[in-house]
């Protein structure tokens, strides 16, 4: 199993905990623009740092030059943004799961852009596993079938939502609030907050694209 942990620019504040990215023993970093300083001021070097580097000083581009074994520098004039180009560096590695940190705060235009990359990436690569996550929260799409997911008491609550149209035979099992078959509309909010109840979670639909959202309080 292949982990690889991206970190982006956004507020340092949404960067998820250090205990969180040291606990892959095997995880492979890539720092996206300032997201390399914050894994560099958090005692990680990262294994690459791809982008622009726009929103970065002088004297910390030669902190990253001299630290950073690999480095893929783009001029700012680019289709891609840094995190799409941080995801197409690490597919290329063939991943069994993607963490990317730092891209759910400050301007949303670029949270929508990037959770609309992960939306177009994870139904290319169905097989591999693509999950936001800031201290708070893990986003992750799912698609049609059965998936088992395992309690887990960092992320109390689960909630579903419908992407891009309803999604079909929603039927959810070892959860507090159980159902059989049912519809969730696209903008609907009534599958918020459920909990799993029995340690592991079942959850199966047969079409639809679902976002789902695993929370604690703050």
């Amino acid at each position: 199993m292949k982990t690889i942990v991206i970190c982006a620019g956004g507020p340092e504040q949404e960067i998820v905990s250090n205990d969180f990215l040291l606990s892959f023993s095997d995880a492979f970093f890539i720092g996206t623009d300032h997201g390399t300083m914050y894994l560099l001021n958090r005692g990680i070097v990262p294994d690459m740092a791809v982008g622009d580097f726009d929103s970065i000083t002088d004297e910390e581009w030669q902190e990253i030059s001299e630290r950073v074994p690999h480095i893929e520098r783009y001029s700012p004039e680019k289709n891609e943004t840094d995190t799409e180009l941080a995801i197409i560096k690490a597919l290329s590695s063939e991943p069994t799961t993607i963490y990317i940190t730092g891209v759910t705060g400050g301007r949303l235009d670029h949270y929508e852009a990037n959770l609309h990359t992960v939306y177009r990436l994870q139904l290319a690569y169905p097989q591999l596993h693509i999950k936001i996550v800031n201290r708070s929260n893990e986003l992750q799409f799912l698609l049609p079938g059965e998936h088992t997911m395992v309690q887990d008491d960092h992320y109390k609550y689960m909630s579903f939502f419908a992407f891009k149209g309803p999604v079909e035979n929603m039927t959810l099992r070892g959860v507090l609030y159980e159902t059989t078959n049912e519809v969730i509309e696209v903008g609907t909010s009534r599958f918020t907050s459920n909990e799993i109840s029995d340690g592991i979670a079942s959850i199966s639909f047969t079409a639809g694209i679902c976002l789902m959202i695993r929370s604690k309080d703050d």
